[in-house]
């Protein structure tokens, strides 16, 4: 009589972490239990880690429209307050790429901000 192995869905779940695991230094690699704990820990920060992002890039478009608001005259927080007055709805993402990509544009939308 043969021994169970537990067939297609043990294999599948092993070579998903096995997948999971490539690149991982030294034994992360190579040992299951390593690899097993490496993976777990890589998930949960992976899952922590998404959320973050979209800090960090807020983060980053307020320093960015905050130097290109500067080059024109106005601080970050009074540019934004000046777009509300004015019904400017464009979010930072947009700002931040106008300020870099079209500099033009974007002092065009500071002078309507400063006029409201």
């Amino acid at each position: 009589m043969a021994r169970a192995k537990r067939g297609f869905k043990a294999r599948r779940r092993r070579n998903r972490i096995r997948q999971h695991a490539k690149g991982f230094r030294g034994g992360r690699s190579k040992l299951w239990k390593a690899m097993i704990d490496a993976v777990h820990h890589a998930w949960r920060f992976a899952t922590q880690h998404r959320r973050k992002r979209k800090r960090d890039f807020r983060e980053l478009w307020i320093v960015r429209i905050n130097a290109a608001a500067r080059q024109q005259g106005i601080s970050y927080s009074k540019l934004v307050g000046g777009l509300k007055r004015a019904n400017i709805g464009l979010d930072r993402k947009i700002l931040a790429d106008l300020a870099i990509s079209d500099p033009a544009a974007f002092s065009k939308i500071v002078e309507q901000a400063k006029a409201a």
